[in-house]
């Protein structure tokens, strides 16, 4: 049929160019831009995981950022600590050898305490001064809070990490079944059995081994103060019972299993009696038990530890049975080293202060007692118990030095490797979605080139079928 009014062939052929032209459009956009879904209309359902995906690839970027940024902070704090150690060894060196009293004039003494003094005071300045982008590290910060202590109880505290949740403080309850022993022996007598020779022991505690002689007969005062003499050699104190009248008890100077007390007779002229009769008679300690927030804490005589998901905390108690609780309020350091916000991805830590006044504890004393005109000096003469004190410090600077070392190795470092593994992943998985195919898009391109030229030939082909009425005119 020849119709002129609607030409329904060149209507066909415009749409089917306007499709050719459509699709080339798209393919051209593919390839200038290198995604495959540039717009919601490419791929509705690609594009709504893509777009999660993107957002989760930009949350871990982020947690890497954030992990990286711990990762230094936790590095300048273990650099200064380790400055604080190097000045601890100075410090103990000082006091052992003013400890050579017959060698060591007073001049030198008070030499060495000038430089204690100012050793000490280093450490309060380094603890005082060591920041990361003004956040003090060392000044106990970033050590947490607590309230409802009772001191009497709880001896000392450290808190080493908390999780609080969704909680507004961390309640601790504190709960000693049995208290932990030291080693005890007994000397039920008023002295030695008469003989005709000596009596020769071995005393044998945690600190050492000496040996005694005695003469047959010898009142308990008089062993018990000899024994008493040789406490810090061997651990191994004595008191009297009834004045001596009734003998007198060895016991070693510490709490817990580690702790024993042996006596092995050598020589005597009669039996050397203990409690048990026998020669060779020894005990041991035994450790507290206890139960903190209802978990079995771990127990090294007097100190208590525990370490789980929520808590991770040390405290020497009292030697006694009792219940105790407290609260820890806030405070630490928290680190979110993951792409989403909650507990499993954030990870806390304490630094506690390491000021002069911090370090040591109460039972042996603390670091600023060292100085001049305080306690423990070196003009008062008492170089164990200083010694004892800086011992405590050192060990305390090298747990926390080995606490940030693993923190920063175990931790953020494991933290930063599965990271990569998963942007890397995640990133993969994005670009499948959502990239272009070039080899698929550039044969597409050649198709479309093709039908957009065809298209335009045809369409001015059917324009022109419409002449052909002309020729029905004409004749």
């Amino acid at each position: 049929m020849a119709r002129i009014n609607t030409n329904v062939s060149a209507l066909t052929a415009r749409r089917n160019l306007n499709s050719a032209y459509r699709s080339l459009n798209g393919t051209l956009e593919h390839l200038s831009t290198g995604l495959r879904i540039s717009r919601g209309k490419d791929d509705p359902a690609g594009l709504i995981v893509s777009e999660r995906l993107r957002t989760e690839i930009g949350s871990v970027g982020q947690a890497q950022s954030n992990t990286q940024r711990a990762k230094l902070i936790v590095s300048t704090a273990e650099g200064a600590l380790d400055e604080v150690a190097s000045l601890l060894k100075d410090i103990q060196q000082k006091i052992v050898e003013a400890a050579n009293r017959g060698a060591f004039s007073d001049d030198e003494l008070r030499a060495n305490q000038l430089q204690i003094d100012s050793a000490i005071d280093s450490i309060t300045r380094i603890a005082n001064t060591t920041s990361f982008a003004g956040r003090k590290l060392l000044d106990g910060s970033l050590a947490y809070s607590t309230s409802g202590v009772n001191l009497a109880a709880v001896r000392s505290l450290r808190i080493n990490a908390t999780q609080f949740g969704q909680l507004a403080n961390m309640p601790v309850a504190v709960n000693v079944m049995r208290a932990a022993s030291q080693a005890t022996l007994t000397f039920p007598f008023a002295a030695l059995a008469p003989g005709a020779s000596n009596v020769t022991i071995e005393l044998v505690g945690r600190r050492g081994v000496t040996t005694m002689t005695f003469a047959s007969g010898t009142p308990a005062s008089t062993v018990a103060k000899a024994i008493i003499a040789e406490a810090d050699a061997t651990g191994i104190s004595a008191t009297l019972s009834a004045g001596g009248a009734a003998g007198f008890r060895l016991y070693s100077r510490g709490y817990g299993s580690k702790e024993f007390v042996k006596i092995r007779v050598l020589s005597q002229s009669g039996d050397f009696p203990t409690a048990g009769g026998t020669n060779g008679k020894e005990d041991t300690g035994s450790d507290a038990l206890a139960t903190i927030n209802g978990t079995l804490a771990g127990a090294d005589g007097n100190n208590l530890t525990i370490k789980n998901s929520s808590i991770d905390l040390e405290l020497a108690v009292a030697p006694s049975t009792y219940q105790t609780a407290f609260t820890i309020t806030g405070g630490g350091a928290l680190f979110q080293v993951g792409p989403q916000v909650n507990t499993n991805q954030q990870v806390n830590l304490a630094i506690d202060a390491v000021t002069a006044s911090r370090l040591g504890n109460d039972t042996v004393g603390y670091l600023a007692q060292v100085k001049t005109g305080q306690a423990l000096a070196l003009s008062t003469h008492r170089f164990h118990e200083a010694g004892l004190v800086v011992e405590e410090a050192i060990r305390q600077i090298s747990m926390l030095r080995g606490r940030l070392g693993s923190f920063e190795r175990n931790t953020l470092e494991t933290n930063m490797n599965q990271l990569g593994i998963t942007q890397e992943n995640l990133t993969a998985a994005e670009s499948a979605i959502r990239d272009a195919d070039f080899a698929y898009e550039t044969s597409r391109l050649a198709r479309d080139q093709i039908l957009v030229n065809a298209g335009t030939t045809v369409l001015t082909l059917a324009n022109q079928t419409t002449q052909s009425v002309l020729r029905l005119l004409g004749g």
